[in-house]
């Protein structure tokens, strides 16, 4: 199977085969600014699973517990659709919202939950990290 996440205008797509290593909510500071949301979504593959087409640019920024994370976006549109994190070497994150599609596995984990609003309620999930 391959699912393809892309930006709002189709310039950058991330093409991804077979299942994601893992499905995951983050409720850190950062996501909530960088999807203008109360959190982000991601898929993990590993790295031979994501054929990135389209041109991108490029964001680095340290996160929370000092590692860096490279962010790709449509330099047309602006959407961030996939990420790399140095702490998590030979994994490609991709924007679930990226592939528009309501069936995509739910989050099994969640991370950063002291940071979620109060009202966010998520079923089914197994790992939860503050």
């Amino acid at each position: 199977m391959i699912r393809t996440a892309s930006c709002c205008c189709g310039g950058l797509k991330a093409h991804c085969e077979g299942e994601p290593a893992r499905v995951s909510v983050c409720h850190c500071l950062e996501c909530q600014k960088r999807t203008g949301s109360a959190f982000g979504v991601q898929a993990r593959f590993a790295q031979e699973q994501v054929r990135v087409e389209g041109p991108s640019g490029r964001f680095e920024r340290v996160g929370d517990e000092g590692t860096r994370a490279a962010f790709q976006f449509c330099q047309s549109c602006g959407t961030t659709v996939l990420w790399r994190n140095e702490e998590m070497p030979g994994l490609v994150a991709v924007a679930v919202g990226a592939f528009a599609d309501p069936s995509f596995p739910a989050p099994k984990r969640t991370v950063y939950e002291d940071r979620a609003h109060p009202w966010v309620e998520l079923h089914g999930i197994e790992e939860r990290w503050d």
